[in-house]
């Protein structure tokens, strides 16, 4: 299974794939991001809004990354039918 998704992304048209790359890009920053958030929770507990606001942005980084991922694979599929 690993190895068929391997090779569709491998055969992903460019544009396609700069796409996801770039959505890709822009939720690491979303999650690196959180992280900082986090490590100043971790360093300075004064209040539990940031501690909650983290994780928040964590879990959308990573349905972004997810989602892009899903469209990029649906998009190409679509493009290489008509």
């Amino acid at each position: 299974m690993i190895k068929s998704i391997i090779k569709n992304v491998k055969n992903m048209e460019k544009n396609t794939l700069k796409i996801m790359l770039s959505g890709f890009k822009f939720s690491f920053i979303i999650c690196i991001i959180s992280c900082i958030i986090s490590l100043l929770y971790i360093t300075n507990p004064i209040s539990h809004i940031l501690y909650e606001s983290s994780i928040i942005l964590f879990k959308t980084g990573l349905t972004f990354a997810i989602t892009f991922f899903i469209c990029a694979f649906a998009i190409d599929k679509i493009k290489k039918m008509f």
